[in-house]
């Protein structure tokens, strides 16, 4: 967030040029003599958040193999919760700006792990803890949601050849771990490979990312200790400082640098796009979850987590409606026009703002009448 701070204060300072200017310059990546030619920004939009992808395989892996979702009972309620979350807000933005920008409807779908579960922290004992977990498979079932959007819906057209390719390396990913390599530079490179292979697929080559956390095996003998998951846990703790306190600012200082003069302010506040996201966010996002919750628990398909009442259920769903990261991914594949661009980022952070203070000011509360 604080890097978001950074970009638009950049963007709307004396030195506002230089932004753009820095973003786009061209960085050549060679191997053996064959070069790729990038901008700034796509070496961060799709070689760096590769690793941050990298990191929510993982933790989708973990929850499977170890987590909330290893159970298919325990997994049931926020896989429906999740779904309820992710097509209630897309129905909404539709409504509202699906005859101006119908591709930008996938921004509203994902959750952003770290700032909702981080704005639950806030409100401490007010919300169970059960809740928070609950969360937290909602924002990982989020996230896989997300990520099988990206790679149908924001692909462009596809080499056919390349992507055989891509599918030859995923295979030969699934041997390696098959046939019990634990050292982890195999997979590595055939990551890298993967990468390579599905960008000049026309998919979005970040889903290597996601691929290769899951591929990576859940443990590697008796060298990495005890635990289903130990090598998991051990490459998540490794990478999620890198990812959270370096990759994700560099993007969102690559990404959030809107100029907000009068004239965008003016085009932003009357453009169905912001306002679509920040009502599938604020208000979809939160009753999606909430009325997909009850819905399976009224029909007995599952138990309501325990220990939380329906105040909690609510204000921690509201706390769902933060999306940051995969949101302004989604933005930059969903629309080219930079105009539409900034009114999505716009509505992005004040989705974001007001998700938490919806969210605070339910859970919140609960406090001062104990106190009295």
């Amino acid at each position: 967030m604080a890097a978001a701070v950074v970009a638009v204060a950049w963007s709307n300072s004396p030195w506002s040029t230089s932004y753009e200017r820095f973003w786009t310059r061209t960085v050549s990546v060679g191997v053996n003599g064959h070069t790729m030619d990038l901008v700034l920004r796509q070496c961060v939009n799709e070689g760096l958040i590769t690793i941050f992808f990298f990191v929510v395989g993982l933790e989708i892996k973990r929850e499977l193999v170890d987590g909330r979702l290893a159970s298919r009972r325990a997994a049931f309620l926020p896989i429906a919760a999740a779904v309820g979350g992710m097509v209630l807000p897309a129905l909404i933005y539709l409504s509202i700006a699906g005859r101006t920008a119908p591709r930008g409807w996938a921004i509203v779908v994902a959750t952003d792990i770290a700032l909702a579960v981080g704005v639950v922290s806030i409100a401490g004992n007010r919300a169970s803890p059960v809740l928070r977990i609950f969360l937290l498979a909602v924002a990982i079932v989020d996230d896989i949601g997300a990520l099988l959007i990206i790679a149908v819906a924001y692909s462009s057209g596809l080499g056919w050849g390349w992507l055989a390719g891509a599918v030859v390396v995923l295979i030969a990913s699934l041997i390696t771990r098959r046939v019990g390599v634990g050292r982890l530079w195999p997979y590595i490179a055939l990551g890298c490979l993967l990468w390579f292979t599905l960008r000049r697929a026309g998919l979005n080559p970040t889903l290597s990312g996601v691929a290769l956390g899951l591929i990576v095996p859940a443990s590697a003998g008796s060298r990495v200790g005890a635990g289903p998951s130990s090598v998991v846990v051990r490459l998540e703790h490794l990478l999620h400082p890198w990812a959270s306190y370096a990759i994700v600012p560099l993007f969102a200082l690559a990404n959030t640098g809107i100029t907000l003069s009068h004239n965008l302010l003016h085009t932003a506040m009357r453009s169905p796009i912001t306002w679509a996201i920040v009502a599938g966010r604020v208000i979809g996002k939160p009753f999606g979850i909430v009325l997909a919750t009850k819905s399976m628990v009224g029909a007995r398909l599952a138990d309501q987590p325990s220990d939380s009442t329906d105040r909690q259920l609510l204000g921690v769903a509201a706390s769902a409606g933060m999306g940051f990261t995969v949101a302004l991914f989604v933005t930059g594949l969903a629309f080219t026009s930079h105009v539409q661009r900034a009114n999505a980022t716009l509505g992005i952070l004040i989705g974001a703002v007001l998700s938490a203070g919806v969210s605070l000011t339910i859970l919140m509360p609960r406090r001062r009448r104990q106190a009295a």
